[in-house]
């Protein structure tokens, strides 16, 4: 298996154009040693030449520009892309689904329900594409059950339910449902590696916690270190958790959850803030993430479980 990371930022990316907190004023005048990031999505594999595209950002043009790989050019019109599975409903998930109107016969998307009831009420993406190459959507469990994806038979996933928050436009806003958010597990079925991936994570329940130790990496929500970070900052009065992100910082944090793995786990961290003080590379919350091998993960990189 083979799990390519196109973009490693929470939404707005980094740095995000209208914010001049210290990291997106310092990666922009060279003060400050940073890697500018898109917002958050991965592509994976089984063979190197066709993908699933997990989660479509508004970034997926840049993207995929940045990675040659997904192009095969077969033919006068090509993809590598087999499809598209949606991890959750939120628009730096999703908005990319739009750059892909072009593409020749409908999309194929895997979705959970509530994830398709916000993508065809509260935020309609579904019927806009319904006017050009459509949409192929296919149901996804996140009752635990395997499922496959078409052209990647060798892989076997399946999902489970987080606790997190849907869409501000979703029609369950303030009623969060199981499946607004998912973890994906992934096996290879070749050689039983596997992935647990989750770019949104407000809590860690049991079951989550047994997906995490099932697999031989885990790549998982590095939003923020503190939960109350932007309020710290001044940019929100919201906290991490409020938004449904686990922090890595405290007791609590991903930090400690992510220690109690064992030490053969790999340890991978997705969906940064701009905010986030992990993003200096010379800060001290770098050097402990480091201490505590944890990685941070960079758009570009590609890595197998």
């Amino acid at each position: 298996m083979k799990v390519r990371i196109l973009g490693s930022a929470a939404g707005g990316g980094f740095p995000q154009w209208n914010c001049n907190c210290p990291n997106c004023r310092g990666v922009r005048d060279g003060s400050l040693r940073a890697t500018p990031r898109t917002q958050s999505s991965i592509a994976i594999s089984a063979d190197g030449i066709d993908w699933l595209l997990v989660n479509a950002s508004p970034d997926i043009l840049a993207q995929l520009a940045a990675n040659p790989v997904l192009q095969p050019a077969r033919a006068l019109r090509d993809t590598g892309l087999v499809g598209v599975l949606l991890m959750d409903g939120q628009v730096d998930h999703t908005t990319g689904l739009y750059m892909l109107r072009e593409h020749r016969g409908p999309l194929r998307i895997w979705c959970t329900d509530p994830v398709h009831a916000d993508l065809t009420q509260g935020n309609p993406i579904f019927g806009v594409l319904s006017h050009f190459c459509g949409v192929d959507r296919r149901v996804l469990p996140f009752d635990g059950t395997p499922f496959s994806v078409d052209g990647l038979e060798a892989l076997a996933f399946s999902a489970i339910p987080l606790s997190s928050k849907p869409a501000p436009y979703s029609p369950h806003r303030e009623n969060p449902q199981p499946g607004d958010n998912i973890g994906l597990l992934v096996s290879d079925t070749r050689d039983g590696r596997t992935l647990f991936y989750a770019p949104g994570l407000g809590a860690i329940d049991a079951p989550t916690w047994q997906a995490m130790q099932r697999a031989d990496a885990v790549l998982v929500d590095g939003t923020f270190w503190h939960d109350d970070e932007m309020p710290r900052l001044g940019v929100s009065s919201k906290t991490g958790r409020s938004i449904g992100h686990l922090p890595q910082a405290g007791d609590d944090g991903m930090i400690s959850w992510l220690d109690r793995l064992p030490a053969t786990t790999r340890k991978l961290l997705i969906h940064i803030n701009n905010t986030n003080p992990i993003l200096d590379e010379a800060s001290a919350e770098r050097a402990e993430l480091a201490r505590h091998g944890i990685e941070v993960t960079r758009d570009g990189m590609e890595f197998s479980p």
